[in-house]
């Protein structure tokens, strides 16, 4: 550690005691709160100290300046780390009294990072992997934008910390896999290589060579001591001088300092008790009271946290010089085109004319003609299925390690490193991602969608073949309980769309939702236009509206989603025949109808009794349906068949559904 004792010229404190500084405020703030994990912390104060001071191009005073050095720690339970570094480097809002509060309601500390609670915080982590995952795509999204504007505006680094069990996810896997085949060169990873996990030694659950790993994925690999700052700055201006990814494996101890925990899993996730931190401050020389900082040590962080605020001044310069600046800007502030509304609307008034039979896979690649033709900043994708999913429009360019100067992406067979990749990209602003697969493959990405949701961020999930109408494929790739699983998640709208012109309203909706993700569930079948007005007004962007209404009182109404709306259109006009009055509610969207006022929900709905009909479980239905409504749909597994054959097997027809409003009525 001799290296890391050399003084700082302005104020005379060494790397060690910078570093230090970072393990007394992580171990002071796990006791106070008697929870959290000071192992991490203290293991990766070194590496962290020299990635801060030396390398890492941000601006605390300016903490959303867009060529500002991306940083993710992956391994989010030692969030004791960064928010120590926030604090140090003087982020504004990153105060000792929120040190103090670690993990108490209301603090910017939470237990983990989350996106939004604080300043400089990338994203939200904790989920291990997802960090590492996410990240891909912010050096992706570098990449892209540094293709479109050039040095001048965009050229930086994405790093992450990244601990054992982050590597053990299988999500690491698509993630430098993907990495690796794009050579994203800007992305980092430092890994807190300390062969320790919950349960003990790493050698209990795994015997991977990670750094061999990595490399057979296409990575440029290193192996540094953890605790040698000179040897951490060698290997991090290899890593930036090289063109492919890079994994700097730093061999750390964990808990580094508590000379009886130091090296052992006692460290990782609970507080070091009083005894031990008074050992510790007496092996690391620390005489500073607890959350206290020797002002020489502050200062010399403070000067770290100033260091690039002439390199933000000249980027802002170049900025006011670009030619490019209004573009820029534009696709940085994440705003829609002015004129987008209006041609979706011209766009559906043709639908309406046309009335064409498609399934809506069809209908989201019609609607995505219109809209990235008119939007430039959006960003296609499919996890190998583009084919089916219908995301790729005319014109649009394949990214590739050669060009990233495309807009579409191909993912592959990697639904959660997708899923994961699209919000780095939305993460690091400039870009708004759709990407696709098979809707019962959300169980593979379901861990990103969540993400997705609990940040607020704009990804759009294009998932086709959304029903036992997809036939003979079978149970497997049915998704019967998966719209209702999606459903259940806060802060993701869920949009089944009925026909073309819906799903041109569902596609406007799910755009115009700056801090929420969508997922459009789409139809491998073909779908009639039951739509046969225009209108100015989005009506899918309500939830729900009434699509077939009666003269006079209902008797019944029938509430429906995607492909089984054309069912109970059917049905109704059958139970017109036998003199029952039956009204029709297209209900693309629940969480939309949710939003509305009472009033407007009273109405749609009205007071007649219901019967829902969706070709998936019935778990929810009844809070639109109540307890006396029926529900046609499926209580079980889905079957290999011709899709015709399957709705008539598992009873979801139009026959079906008037009986069921028959009984409703009493008239069965």
């Amino acid at each position: 550690m001799s290296a890391a004792d050399t003084n700082n010229e302005a104020t005379g404190a060494s790397l060690l005691e910078m570093a230090n500084a970072i393990r007394a405020l992580a171990m002071d703030a796990v006791q106070k709160a008697n929870s959290g994990h000071p192992g991490m912390p203290m293991g990766m104060a070194d590496v962290a100290t020299v990635l801060f001071t030396r390398f890492l191009k941000i601006d605390p005073a300016d903490p959303q300046w867009p060529d500002r050095d991306r940083f993710v720690l992956s391994a989010g339970h030692g969030s004791m780390l960064q928010y120590a570094l926030h604090y140090l480097m003087g982020y504004e809002d990153m105060t000792l009294e929120e040190i103090k509060n670690f993990r108490q309601l209301g603090s910017r500390t939470a237990g983990h990072p989350e996106f939004g609670h604080a300043a400089g915080l990338e994203t939200t982590t904790g989920p291990l992997g997802q960090g590492l995952a996410t990240s891909v795509g912010m050096a992706l999204a570098e990449r892209m934008l540094n293709a479109r504007f050039g040095d001048d505006l965009v050229d930086h680094h994405t790093y992450v910390i990244a601990g054992d069990g982050c590597l053990m996810e299988g999500v690491s896997h698509e993630a430098i896999d993907m990495a690796g085949h794009l050579k994203l060169g800007r992305l980092i990873v430092l890994w807190d290589d300390n062969s320790i996990s919950i349960d003990g030694s790493t050698d209990l659950s795994t015997s991977t060579d990670q750094v061999a790993r990595f490399a057979a994925s296409g990575w440029h690999t290193l192996k540094v001591d953890g605790h040698d700052p000179e040897a951490v700055a060698r290997a991090i201006e290899d890593a930036k001088s090289d063109t492919r990814p890079s994994l700097i494996a730093c061999k750390t101890i964990i808990g580094k300092g508590s000379p009886n925990k130091q090296g052992t899993a006692s460290t990782h996730g609970s507080p070091l008790g009083d005894e031990e931190i008074a050992a510790t401050r007496a092996a690391l020389g620390w005489t500073a009271a607890p959350f206290e900082i020797p002002e020489n040590v502050l200062s010399a962080w403070r000067a770290a946290g100033k260091r690039n605020s002439n390199v933000r001044g000249a980027w802002a310069e170049k900025l006011a010089a670009s030619a490019k600046k209004a573009e820029f800007e534009a696709a940085q502030s994440g705003a829609l085109p002015s004129d987008l509304t209006a041609k979706i609307n011209a766009y559906t008034a043709k639908l309406v004319a046309d009335a064409p039979k498609v399934a809506t896979r069809k209908a989201s690649e019609m609607a995505l003609e219109v809209i990235n033709a008119a939007v430039p900043n959006t960003v296609g994708g499919s996890a190998d299925l583009t084919g089916s999913n219908n995301t790729r429009t005319k014109g649009m360019v394949a990214v590739s390690a050669e060009d990233f100067g495309g807009s579409y992406i191909h993912y592959g067979v990697r639904e959660f490193g997708m899923a994961a990749a699209m919000n780095g990209l939305a993460l690091h602003g400039g870009l708004i991602p759709y990407g696709g697969t098979f809707l019962v493959f959300t169980d593979y990405a379901r861990p990103a969608i969540r993400l997705s949701a609990l940040m607020g961020q704009r990804v759009v999930y294009v998932m086709t073949h959304d029903s036992i109408g997809l036939g003979e494929d079978g149970p497997t790739h049915q998704p019967v309980e998966h719209v209702a699983s999606l459903r259940a998640m806060p802060n993701l709208n869920v949009y089944r769309p009925a026909d073309a012109v819906e799903t041109a309203e569902c596609w406007l909706a799910a755009l115009e939702d700056a801090k929420t993700p969508s997922v459009l569930a789409l139809s491998r079948q073909g779908l009639p236009t039951l739509r046969t007005e225009a209108t100015e007004e989005n009506l899918c962007a309500k939830g729900a509206y009434v699509l077939r209404d009666v003269q006079g009182t209902r008797d019944v109404t029938l509430v429906a989603t995607g492909s089984e709306v054309e069912i109970a259109v059917a049905a109704a006009e059958a139970l017109a025949a036998d003199g029952i009055r039956a009204a029709v509610v297209s209900m693309p969207c629940w969480e939309k109808f949710e939003a509305q006022d009472q009033a407007y929900r009273d109405a749609t709905l009205g007071t007649a009794p219901r019967v829902a009909v969706e070709a998936g479980v019935g778990f929810g239905w009844e809070k639109w349906i109540g307890q006396a409504g029926r529900f046609v749909g499926m209580d079980g597994f889905g079957a290999s068949a011709p899709a015709k054959e399957l709705y008539k097997h598992f009873g979801i027809t139009t026959e079906a559904v008037a009986d069921a409003a028959r009984k409703v009525l009493g008239r069965a």
